[in-house]
């Protein structure tokens, strides 16, 4: 049964967590402030989902709509300061997954993310980074002869596809 008030919470704390984001001036240094606005909205979001995969397991599909599930996702996404919990979320989203309830492309980027985070290979190449010797591209890709394949299974277009959307994003 969908829950009006959870679904407008969470889809609120969606749109400040990319306000945050956005707010960053491409190719320009993160200031001190920024990175603590930044900072203090992951962690007061953190804490929401928390308390609300604790009274509901996923906020999936049918308790918050589509859009706000997705809301869910990118809060647990941008959960870095806590591995825990991006841990802990793993198996919630993957059920509701199973019962239809969330998109399989967003358990995709949770499992890259977590996966980076233990210092690990990624299985989907949805994560990315900027390095010195490198430049910019993709974390260490585990068995990419398999990478487009795993990537159709979760509704994911082709990896050469999405590395031209991301590079338009590379900050100098």
């Amino acid at each position: 049964m969908l829950d009006p008030e959870l679904r407008d919470e969470l889809l609120a704390r969606m749109e400040r967590d990319q306000q945050v984001r956005l707010s960053l001036p491409v190719g320009e240094p993160l200031t001190a402030e920024l990175r603590e606005e930044w900072e203090r909205v992951d962690a007061d979001n953190t804490a929401f989902l928390k308390r609300v995969t604790d009274e509901h397991g996923w906020p999936g599909h049918d308790l918050v709509g589509e859009n706000a599930a997705q809301a869910a996702w990118l809060l647990a996404q941008h959960a870095d300061h806590d591995r825990d919990f991006q841990r802990r979320c793993l198996p919630l989203l993957r059920d509701a997954v199973a019962r239809g309830q969330a998109a399989p492309r967003h358990l995709a980027y949770l499992v890259d993310r977590v996966r980076v985070g233990e210092g690990r290979p990624q299985v989907y190449g949805t994560q990315y980074r900027q390095t010195a010797e490198s430049g910019f591209g993709p974390h260490p890709i585990e068995d990419p002869e398999h990478l487009d394949e795993r990537r159709a299974e979760v509704g994911l277009e082709p990896h050469a596809e999405y590395d031209r959307h991301m590079r338009r994003y590379e900050r100098g």
